[in-house]
């Protein structure tokens, strides 16, 4: 008896849980995200063939023959380095720290490198690794010792000054 009771049971659960799936992902055009870290999924649900499409947190934008595909002679660009940049705890002084995070979304799979971002006179109170970020010369800094950000990669650090740098792609190198 009792054996039949959890098989009944289970079955019904299985059955609820089946037709809550259905119905959520039954409307057409329905997107789901999910935070992973800073990054963002969309699950978009196409129903006239029960596909989903996974695509990055960022939007492709139509080009100038109408597609959403980058053009086939343009491998990326400096719109393809994300710079996400935040206030975190401050030094034990009260020096004021921001982490920065430069990630690579290159839609068509490619590896960027000779990363040049505008940086003012960037200094910092608390030492960073030059091989991750280091100032060359007035308004020019290098990422990640000029080495291939691969796809999809991401670079962080933290600095800590009075006030945030405004950071700004000026260059890359296709890979």
């Amino acid at each position: 008896m009792n054996r039949r009771l959890l098989l009944v049971l289970s079955s019904f659960s299985f059955s609820v849980l089946f037709l809550f799936l259905v119905t959520l992902f039954s409307v057409q055009g329905k997107i789901i995200s999910d935070s992973f870290g800073l990054r963002l999924l969309r699950v978009k649900i196409n129903q006239r063939n029960n596909t989903a499409i996974f695509t990055p947190h960022r939007k492709l934008l139509r080009n100038s023959n109408g597609g959403t595909q980058p053009d086939m002679g343009e491998k990326c660009s400096k719109a393809d380095i994300e710079i996400n940049q935040g206030p975190t705890a401050p030094l034990p002084s009260g020096i004021p720290t921001y982490t920065v995070e430069i990630l690579n979304i290159c839609a068509t799979g490619c590896d960027i490198s000779g990363i040049h971002l505008t940086c003012g006179w960037f200094s910092s109170a608390h030492l960073i690794n030059p091989k991750v970020f280091k100032r060359l010369r007035y308004n020019d800094c290098l990422v990640n010792d000029g080495k291939p950000l691969i796809n999809g990669g991401t670079v962080e650090f933290q600095y800590a000054n009075t006030f945030p740098y405004p950071l700004a792609v000026s260059s890359v190198v296709c890979s």
